[in-house]
């Protein structure tokens, strides 16, 4: 589950400052296996999967044990079940059935365990499972049907509209954000940004560094007061009231989340901003104002799809003046001949149909659409630490997250930051903030000689 990877994130410490969830969900009792790893029993077969030396160990229900006693980190297979899903499913989407529904559990930080077994965590490859199985009898092969907040295949869900269209993208962006606002407090902060945020310094604290990240947006932005700003994406509205009340410029924000967008009204609302900045329930696609001075898109490109991407950049520079900015900030893969799709867990339980392109793909795709690319940075980075912070706050407020959302929720969200944390330090995935001007027909940009938003 170390490439699972998008988004944008596990938490830190599954058990250690969380509750044991399996207990809180009505799961078996942990097994607690102690001793060097008997020669029989389930933990047997599954021993080939610890690598010599790795500090974690996996204990089984019937009471064996694999790897070294008292490793920092631990593996527990709480009943038959984790094992059926670990042999019946395929790759990642069986250990995450077996750890969302609370059959599969983990000792100590959850980060530090897929770190250590990398190699294994994307799922047991058909040799594994054909070994496992022959190891331990076919009975253990029971197919089970997938938890219900795993979103159907994408086969079914093309039964329910084309792929990318405005039904079927508002239906999955409804599934990840109409959960609950406040569970959504929990875990982004007071800044409610649900994007990466630019950390200043190494000592800076998230809230400091989602700050940074929306004041560097503006800046690149060239933003200045009575300026008007189109943010598409806009999430909880955290970019639209930085704008708004930082640069004196007049926001219009758009998102397709219900919820989202009632948060942001009221956040503006509390601000005193609703005179000149506003945030919409709808499809970016429904803007029909033009003369933009600016653009921001910060973490909408992941869900455009990559056949979507030339249209997408037409349509935000038709919406701009002649040298007006774009910002794009988006996850992206590290080559531009990865494939675009997400793997099955971010695809069934976090962001459905989302997409992922090589950063050489987004520029390709604004330099033939309208734009000019002046400037490029990775934050990659950056996004190791806000997932650490995220993955920090989810686990100080387990017990409140478990029950704004329920325990399962919860723990796709652990894992999904945990592996997404994972993925970004080993480069797996990357983000980028590229900046494009609309040129006039004389070609003039309207740029500066040199960047002169302090980078």
């Amino acid at each position: 589950m170390s490439r699972m990877g998008h988004p944008a994130p596990g938490t830190t410490r599954a058990q250690s400052a969380a509750p044991r969830v399996g207990d809180a969900d009505g799961g078996p009792r942990t097994a607690r296996g102690s001793a060097k790893a008997p020669s029989a029993g389930v933990c047997a077969a599954l021993e080939r999967m610890l690598r010599p030396g790795a500090p974690v160990s996996i204990t089984a229900y019937d009471g064996s044990s694999a790897g070294e006693p008292g490793a920092p980190l631990r593996i527990e297979l709480r009943s038959p079940t984790a094992l059926a899903y670990l042999l019946s499913a395929p790759g990642e989407l069986g250990l995450a059935r077996a750890y969302v529904t609370g059959h599969l559990e983990v000792a100590g930080e959850l980060y530090e365990v897929l770190r250590a077994l990398e190699g294994v965590v994307d799922g047991l490859s058909p040799a594994d499972r054909f070994s496992l199985l022959r190891d331990l009898g076919p009975r253990h092969l029971r197919l089970l049907p997938p938890p219900p907040e795993e979103a159907p295949g994408r086969l079914r869900r093309a039964l329910s509209g084309l792929r990318h269209s405005k039904s079927r993208d508002s239906a999955a962006i409804a599934r990840h954000y109409d959960v609950s606002n406040r569970f959504y407090e929990l875990v982004l902060g007071p800044s409610m940004a649900y994007t990466c945020a630019c950390y200043p310094e190494p000592g800076a604290d998230l809230e400091q560094a989602q700050f940074h990240k929306f004041d560097l947006v503006c800046r690149k932005l060239g933003l200045r007061p009575g300026m008007r700003l189109l943010d598409v994406g806009c999430g909880w509205g955290g970019m639209v009231a930085h704008a708004a009340k930082h640069y004196g410029v007049g926001a219009v924000g758009v998102t397709l989340s219900r919820e989202q967008a009632a948060w942001a009204q009221a956040e503006l609302r509390r601000l005193g901003l609703s005179d000149r900045a506003e945030v919409r329930h709808g499809d970016y696609r429904d803007v029909t104002e033009g003369g933009f001075d600016a653009v921001s898109s910060i973490g909408l490109t992941e869900h455009i799809g990559a056949r979507n991407l030339g249209g997408y950049f037409r349509f935000l520079a038709a919406r701009l003046r002649e040298g007006g900015r774009l910002l794009n900030h988006c996850i992206t893969r590290p080559t531009t001949k990865d494939p675009h799709r997400t793997g099955p867990f971010i695809d069934r339980y976090v962001f459905p149909d989302g997409e992922l392109e090589g950063v050489g793909t987004i520029v390709s795709a604004m330099q033939d659409n309208g734009f000019e690319v002046r400037h490029e940075e990775n934050l990659r980075e950056h996004y190791v630490s806000t997932l650490a912070a995220w993955c920090a706050n989810l686990d100080a407020n387990w017990h409140d997250a478990v029950r704004e959302a329920g325990v399962r929720r919860a723990r796709v969200w652990a894992l999904y930051m945990a592996a997404s944390r994972l993925s970004f330090e080993r480069r797996h995935i990357e983000l980028h903030q590229v900046l494009g001007v609309k040129p006039s027909a004389s070609g003039e940009a309207f740029m500066p000689l040199r960047p002169d938003w302090g980078v």
